[in-house]
């Protein structure tokens, strides 16, 4: 296996970090690997803030779920899709440009993900571990207050990096079959007996992560992610960001 296909098999989500700050060098090399992700027509439809003000990721460890190892976590990341900069490059060059439209949010979108996960896989090969964070997308007016966002950028995801702790043991969640993820040339519905089957593997370690008296791990996952609170605060601040975009807002 080639090194970059095994530092993607090594990668793990972790959140806990060594007391160890990440040299700014290495930062540097983190931030310009992420620039070099591909972009729609190469326009880098994102911004990206690095927090390093303490109390700044103290509120941000209350306000995405309440999840304490985000202030501890020597490196924090914000991927911001942002159409605001073309639109004023687009006004200052003399064109007379529309509004952004959610069709350009959603270009937005894929150029921040993009970046971000350049980022994890350069920080990867530099040793360091690292968690996305979802949770940024929820709470629109108290992180667009907060991270001092105008309209037309929104918070995608969060990335929280640093040294793996030590002794770090490296355990995988089971991926889905390659079947049940890549269909030739057309969408296929799965039947039940297929996704029984995709779930078999995930199945057989529910348990030990069962507090919700669930019969198997998609109830567990139900209710702790989709069904839970967070994810209809989640679905509401979009929701709420995407007034912006569709031209309704005020």
């Amino acid at each position: 296996m080639n090194p970059i296909l095994e530092s993607l098999y090594q990668r793990r989500s972790v959140r806990a970090f060594q007391e160890r700050p990440v040299p700014e060098e290495l930062k540097r090399a983190i931030l310009d690997a992420a620039a070099q992700a591909p972009s729609a027509g190469c326009q880098q439809l994102y911004t990206i803030l690095d927090i390093s003000d303490q109390s700044l990721k103290e509120a941000l460890a209350v306000s995405c779920d309440e999840q304490p190892f985000i202030a501890k976590a020597p490196v924090v990341l914000v991927f911001c899709a942002d159409c605001l900069k073309w639109f004023d490059a687009y006004v200052e060059a003399g064109c007379t440009p529309r509004q952004p439209l959610a069709g350009d949010l959603m270009l937005a979108v894929d150029d921040a993900v993009i970046a971000a996960q350049n980022a994890v896989v350069a920080a990867q090969s530099l040793g360091l571990g690292s968690c996305y964070i979802g949770d940024i997308m929820e709470n629109y007016e108290e992180h667009k207050k907060l991270l001092n966002l105008p309209d037309y950028a929104f918070p995608v995801a969060m990335l929280c990096m640093g040294y793996y702790p030590e002794n770090y043991q490296k355990r995988l969640n089971p991926r889905f079959k390659r079947e049940y993820v890549v269909f030739k040339d057309n969408y296929k519905r799965l039947n039940n007996d297929e996704i029984k089957d995709m779930f078999k593997s995930l199945d057989e370690s529910y348990k030990e992560k069962n507090n919700y008296n669930a019969k198997n791990y998609a109830q567990t996952h139900y209710a702790r992610k989709t069904g839970a609170p967070f994810a209809r605060e989640m679905a509401r601040s979009v929701r709420e960001a995407l007034k912006v975009w569709n031209g309704k807002k005020g």
